[in-house]
């Protein structure tokens, strides 16, 4: 569904603290992966979950907008009835505890590379099309820079105790960059380009080896 802007978040040892703990899964699909996301179902992207629960330490969302204005309460079977319609075939939510990835449990990516796919594609490019959880600006701005951060560890604030994770894989891009996160619109000239540009990866994926918190603004080095 939607993505969300937030200025403070806990890095935990499945990735950040609420992020990815519901899917939708596909009651007729009998493959390994049977989420629906967005690429089966362009609109979900235009659901957006809110609220807090105030029962669980995950900061999980109690209720969801559809497109239409109308709230639903995330558990409730008149939000699964309505995303099975607009699918086209019957889903049931799950809730799993250590989250639902299709490759990683954190994914990082920087300005610098988003800059340059909006300049190359002739596009307007929102930074959710990519879905990263963690979005840094650096201090040469190159495009696609985080290909030499493989198997280094980056670090989130000083200290002891700040959050870490090491870079594991380059982040290889699927049709989900060419929607538009406001609108659901496709466009290929977002995914032409990462491909063009970079073998079609942009941004990088991460295992946390340190859990702490994240915050709009802090310093991140990067260690060896």
């Amino acid at each position: 569904m939607a993505g969300e802007w937030i200025d403070v978040a806990r890095l935990s040892w499945h990735g950040i603290a609420g992020d990815r703990r519901f899917a939708f899964r596909r009651l007729t699909d009998k493959s390994g992966f049977p989420w629906l996301t967005a690429s089966k179902l362009p609109q979900l992207l235009l659901y957006k979950p809110s609220g807090i629960d105030s029962n669980t330490v995950d900061l999980l969302p109690t209720h969801v907008c559809a497109p239409d204005g109308k709230k639903y309460e995330l558990r409730n079977d008149e939000l699964r009835t309505e995303i099975s319609s607009r699918y086209g075939s019957d889903v049931e939510l799950m809730n799993l505890s250590h989250g639902i990835f299709d490759e990683a449990s954190i994914s990082v990516i920087s300005l610098g590379t988003v800059h340059c796919v909006e300049r190359e594609s002739g596009r307007d490019v929102d930074i959710r099309r990519f879905r990263p959880n963690v979005v840094i600006e650096t201090a040469s701005a190159e495009p696609f820079e985080e290909d030499g951060w493989l198997n280094r560890t980056l670090t989130f604030g000083e200290g002891n105790t700040a959050a870490a994770l090491r870079v594991t894989r380059r982040d290889e891009r699927c049709v989900m960059v060419n929607l538009d996160p406001d609108t659901a619109e496709r466009n290929s000239e977002v995914m032409k380009t990462v491909v063009r540009l970079n073998e079609n990866c942009a941004g990088v994926y991460g295992t946390v080896v340190r859990a702490g918190e994240l915050q709009v603004g802090q310093v991140v080095t990067l260690g060896g």
